[in-house]
């Protein structure tokens, strides 16, 4: 879904997987002077046949345009595509969905990583809550690696509400914890899923967990108090990819 607002991406991944998913409109890809390899050369190619402008300018006006940020001599001016609704979400899962549920993660590049992962690992959809997590801005997409526009991610303003209607639906809440439940890999994944994790500091909230069918750890080594939230993510993932067999698409 694109919505109106213009935004800035920055970096060679970033660019080239904006243009080829084509989920948001690029107004305009700015290069810098001599920067000619070949992920440029296949940037330049989307651009021509999308008839989008390029043109090029010192690194010092990219430091400008990117604001300081890491560009690797590429920046894009795109329409900011932003989340789809829970009921688009609900409504093309399909009938054994997998589904991720992230309570709270406040950091763009945990949350960019979480996405690239849930892109690499076929999910069919992640719900963020409206207030307390970070949004989809430029530093997501980044930390995405541009592959967060290939994932369906949805706002919604209650947590809780939306575990009550997964499960009227039929599909199972796990919730991955780091002080209860049984090791990850000991839960059948193949039904109907939606994984729910928690924020950097605080992990799931007290309603959040309790509204869980069940949850799950990774168990860690004495002394290691939890990981990552985008590792945990990761690990998990990747668990239930592994139990539903080859995700991977047939073209």
């Amino acid at each position: 879904m694109v919505g109106g607002k213009k935004e800035v991406l920055y970096g060679i991944h970033s660019v080239l997987e904006t243009l080829k998913s084509r989920r948001r409109q690029v107004e305009q890809i700015t290069v810098a002077v001599g920067r000619q390899d070949r992920r440029v050369r296949e940037i330049l190619a989307l651009a021509s046949r999308q008839n989008v402008g390029v043109q090029r300018v010192p690194r010092m006006a990219l430091d400008r345009l990117a604001g300081g940020q890491p560009h690797q001599g590429v920046v894009a001016l795109v329409t900011g595509s932003g989340p789809v609704s829970a009921e688009e979400v609900l409504a093309t899962m399909g009938s054994r969905p997998f589904l991720v549920v992230l309570d709270g993660v406040g950091d763009p590049h945990n949350l960019g990583a979480i996405l690239r992962s849930a892109a690499a690992a076929r999910v069919d959809g992640v719900f963020l809550p409206s207030r307390g997590s970070a949004g989809l801005g430029p530093g997501v997409v980044r930390a995405s690696a541009g592959h967060s526009d290939k994932v369906r991610v949805a706002t919604v303003p209650n947590l809780v509400s939306l575990l009550s209607r997964l499960k009227e639906k039929g599909i199972w809440v796990v919730g991955l914890d780091s002080d209860s439940g049984s090791p990850w890999t000991e839960f059948d994944y193949s039904l109907p899923l939606a994984l729910v994790l928690g924020g950097e500091e605080k992990g799931l909230r007290r309603l959040v967990r309790e509204h869980c069918d069940v949850c799950v750890r990774i168990p860690l080594a004495a002394g290691v108090e939890s990981l990552n939230v985008s590792v945990a993510a990761g690990v998990a993932l990747f668990e239930v990819v592994r139990q539903r067999g080859d995700r991977r698409p047939s073209g």
